[in-house]
């Protein structure tokens, strides 16, 4: 994988490409981010080095990469959660066409509702989790401050673990494809546990929602949730 990237990542391009991928899988998360940025942090921990350039240097830097990554999940967080709060009746009826995503919604907002801030950070790992956050907390027109602090920490953390990945395991396995796959798999993992974690309180008995953003994607699921019901033919109003 490496080898055959070898050029990408011995150029500017590679913070190009790692932006735009982290800034758009918010609105579609079948986006190699994450695989991006690991293989990046890996190609930093290895020997590869630009053509004529000092070995000492690692390539891409590792800080730049960060800030690559942070601030595209923020931008990408901060798009999603605008234009949700612009969508209005006619992106919950879309929503609503998609039981996939009405039932993420509501097990989520349960699960946000009951944890507070730190499930939105556990949330940034699992699948779609990002989207449904991003979109749950501008459908409910929650103010931008509630918001944005804790998208901030859930892209740090996310970039960090991402990149300590790469960089890490590089180091200790090598730049290689083992070494990559291997990392891949532990974000992999971080994303099914993290999955595991935000769905689990949704079996529990619903208690009082905490305010805040938290707040916020609960009533955007339970807005979803009714634009579901009232859809459906024979349902009483």
């Amino acid at each position: 994988m490496l080898e055959s990237v070898g050029a990408l990542t011995g150029s500017p391009w590679i913070y190009v490409l790692v932006a735009l991928s982290v800034l758009l899988d918010v609105f579609l998360p079948v986006l190699p981010s994450g695989v991006l940025v690991i293989t990046a942090a890996t190609a930093a921990a290895g020997t590869t080095t630009v053509a004529g350039s000092a070995a000492s240097h690692p390539v891409p830097s590792l800080l730049i990469l960060m800030l690559c990554a942070v601030t595209a999940s923020v931008l990408g967080d901060l798009v999603a959660y605008r234009l949700a709060w612009r969508g209005g009746e006619r992106l919950d009826r879309a929503i609503a066409r998609s039981r996939r995503l009405t039932t993420a919604q509501e097990r989520l907002g349960t699960a946000l509702g009951k944890g507070g801030g730190a499930l939105v950070v556990i949330a940034r790992f699992a699948p779609a989790g990002r989207s449904v956050v991003s979109l749950g907390a501008g459908a409910a027109h929650r103010r931008a401050k509630e918001f944005l602090p804790w998208s901030a920490v859930a892209g740090v953390a996310w970039a960090g673990y991402s990149i300590g990945l790469g960089y890490f395991g590089g180091q200790w396995l090598g730049a290689s494809w083992f070494g990559t796959a291997l990392s891949v798999f532990a974000l992999f993992v971080a994303g099914g546990l993290a999955a595991v974690v935000v769905r689990r309180p949704a079996a529990a008995a619903a208690g009082p929602p905490a305010a805040g953003v938290t707040a916020a994607v609960t009533a955007g699921a339970a807005v979803t949730a009714g634009a579901s019901v009232s859809a459906a033919p024979g349902t009483a109003p």
